[in-house]
């Protein structure tokens, strides 16, 4: 579970309502399900107009993994391409083929696989290249579609507060009245607004993070790959792919130091 995700939203939820309560507001003021409906209704279809459907359905697939570390553990990953490397040494290339069940990566699979079958190694960086080149501007379409909702959902909740005005006119002979629909009113521009800047800007920057660390571990893959088919000595090539891993080891590093 990515901790920073869960316990950002919590805080930001709880930030906003404390603040409101303790000025004497209270959570049933900004409850209003007409104003959510405005806003999520509208921002949907201005984002469902702008994409196609099925960016737009694997957009909303890939909201949960804000929630998850990367699936690909690149420590796991360097450790299978040195054994690999090593086994290749050993007993050739080919010996490799009885280890392709095992891969469950289909990136990993299907470079071995080319290597295997004698593919110079210019050419398997070269087509492995253009299928990691292929998905890189599918999954950068993903975060795009969070990105275009937070634009929408500020300007869909003035609509939504115009709405509400339009029908605050129709009571001026009630003050009382007026007053408590202005106030429902405004609450749609804050349901935008909080979208935007709370759910879906953040969420569009996070997954461009989780992105260019799957990424970072496919250029690894290849990386590796590639040296195993050039006979590279499996020392050198872990010095070589650890250094996709130097961030992450930097991390680790800052936190321990700091803890």
């Amino acid at each position: 579970m990515d901790i920073a995700s869960i316990g950002g939203i919590i805080v930001a939820i709880l930030g906003i309502l404390a603040g409101m309560m303790i000025e004497g507001g209270s959570i049933s003021q900004i409850t209003q399900p007409t104003a959510a409906l405005i806003v999520i209704g509208g921002t949907m279809g201005a984002v469902m107009l702008q994409f196609p459907l099925k960016i737009f359905l694997a957009a909303l697939q890939r909201m949960a993994r804000i929630f998850f570390s990367g699936s690909s553990n690149g420590e796991t990953v360097l450790k299978q391409l040195v054994q690999f490397a090593n086994k290749a040494r050993k007993s050739g290339i080919v010996s490799l083929d009885q280890d392709l069940p095992t891969v469950s990566d289909p990136f990993l699979k299907q470079a071995l696989m080319l290597a295997i079958d004698g593919t110079e190694p210019s050419e398997v960086r070269k087509i492995m290249q253009m299928e990691l080149d292929n998905k890189t501007e599918m999954e950068e379409k993903i975060p795009q579609v969070f990105e275009a909702a937070g634009g929408y959902s500020p300007t869909v909740g003035i609509i939504g507060a115009v709405l509400g005005l339009i029908q605050v006119m129709q009571h001026l002979d009630n003050i009382t009245e007026v007053g408590r629909g202005i106030a429902v009113a405004f609450v749609a521009t804050i349901y935008g607004v909080a979208l935007a800047n709370l759910i879906f800007l953040p969420v569009a920057g996070k997954l461009k993070i989780r992105h260019r660390e799957e990424q970072m571990i496919k250029e690894m893959m290849l990386e590796g790959v590639v040296s195993i088919l050039e006979g590279m000595n499996p020392r050198m090539m872990e010095t070589k792919l650890r250094t996709f891993l130097l961030d992450d080891k930097q991390t680790e590093s800052t936190a321990e130091a700091a803890a």
